[in-house]
């Protein structure tokens, strides 16, 4: 359609897929809470460069299965007629979506997986890096394996260990890129002097962990890291315990992120530590409400009376950029225009500042991927049974206020 034309009154749908129910469904705690805050700020309708355009959120829930996030993607393309659409939540979800989209000649944004599983598990070749191309129509912005690597060894040198570390990585996407043997955490921790124990990968919602406890009881690990699904970490860290093995240090990704994941381990999750994306004390602010990152998770506890969750931000900031992008395109009903605007972002969000084809990537990674900070942090038990999460490695982002300091499981 061309702008010139563009009728009174004209409806620009945002499709929205996450993980609401599941095993990966707080990952979308916050999801109710931020587009009802996005309707309220945006009043119905956003501001292009030809007019003010109507806005509607379609929302998917892929059940936290990845055929079922490819299946809603192009029910939101072919039935919905979206213009553009917004996912998170691990590869499980990114992935489908965003090559659905990228199939179906259509605009998305994606967030909350690390960029090497977006990226490279989707190219023709992974292992070929010489044979990777940049993707036309998605977009992705969160950070990578090299940023929680050395986030977690910050955290870890912190303590005295004997370096042994039993990696938990299950058979799907995140794990058989963290797992990689050649690319992944283990020989990133070998060079800084870690040894990484790895019994294979297991499916998820196993329901028997003995094997992985067996194997890195025989290798004295003192640390268990890996990136888990968080009812597969409750049934692997309830078993250790059961079978006595208590290491110094558990830094899972995925499993804990969340104030509702540590909860359900009772006292056993105290000082259990993972990476942090964003928190209450990140130094940010909302480029549409203009809230920061405090205010942010302030707004959440009031409207839900729960404690605030990682998501939040990034499901905020989600939006932000697709929405600062449909201001900018010259025509946000045409994909080529609209996919335009995305690639050009340049934005400080309620995350961070989102920027494709920044430094510190290789350029055809750089054309689809802007990378965010990341912190470290460790959830310590209160007085009255709740957790509260206390950042305590900052080394490659000083801006965000350290809470503490690392301390070993008791």
């Amino acid at each position: 359609m061309s702008p010139a034309v563009m009728a009174q009154g004209e409806t620009i749908k945002i499709g929205y897929v996450t993980p609401q129910t599941g095993p990966l469904a707080a990952f979308a705690e916050a999801d109710d809470f931020v587009i009802k805050q996005v309707y309220d700020i945006l009043g119905g309708s956003i501001e292009t460069a030809n007019g003010p355009v109507n806005v509607e959120i379609i929302v998917r829930d892929s059940q936290s299965n990845p055929n079922r996030a490819a299946e809603v993607a192009r029910q939101l393309i072919v039935d919905d007629e979206v213009q553009l659409i917004v996912v998170a939540s691990t590869p499980e979800t990114t992935n489908p979506v965003s090559a659905q989209c990228e199939i179906e000649g259509i605009p998305c944004i994606s967030t909350a997986a690390p960029w090497q599983p977006w990226f490279i598990e989707r190219q023709a070749n992974p292992g070929d890096p010489s044979t990777w191309e940049s993707f036309d129509y998605t977009y992705h912005f969160f950070w990578g394996l090299e940023d929680v690597i050395a986030t977690y060894q910050g955290m870890w040198n912190q303590l005295e260990t004997n370096k042994q570390v039993g990696g938990l990585f299950p058979n799907d996407a995140d794990g058989n890129a963290w797992g990689n043997p050649d690319v992944g955490v283990p020989p990133a921790l070998a060079a800084g002097g870690y040894t990484v124990t790895d019994p294979g990968r297991f499916q998820n919602l196993s329901d028997d962990f003995t094997a992985q406890i067996n194997a890195f009881k025989a290798a004295n690990a003192e640390i268990v890291t890996g990136v888990v699904i968080p009812p597969d970490l409750t049934t692997f860290w309830t078993q250790a315990n059961q079978q006595g093995f208590k290491p110094k240090v558990v830094t899972v990704a995925k499993a804990i992120l969340f104030p509702i994941a540590v909860e359900a381990l009772g006292p056993i999750g105290n000082n259990l530590s993972s990476e942090v994306w964003w928190s209450a004390s990140h130094p940010y602010k909302s480029s549409l409400t203009g809230q920061s990152a405090g205010e942010l998770a302030e707004g959440f506890t009031a409207a839900t009376g729960r404690p605030w969750t990682q998501p939040i931000g990034f499901a905020h900031g989600l939006f932000e950029v697709a929405i600062d992008s449909i201001k900018r395109a010259d025509d946000p009903f045409d994909p080529d225009s609209l996919a335009e605007s995305i690639a050009a972002i340049n934005l400080d969000t309620i995350v961070g500042h989102v920027q494709f084809g920044q430094e510190g990537l290789p350029p055809v990674v750089a054309a689809n991927v802007s990378k965010t900070p990341l912190v470290g942090g460790q959830w310590r038990l209160q007085d009255d049974g709740s957790f509260e999460l206390v950042i305590v490695e900052n080394a490659a982002h000083p801006e965000i206020p350290l809470g503490g300091k690392m301390e070993a499981i008791e």
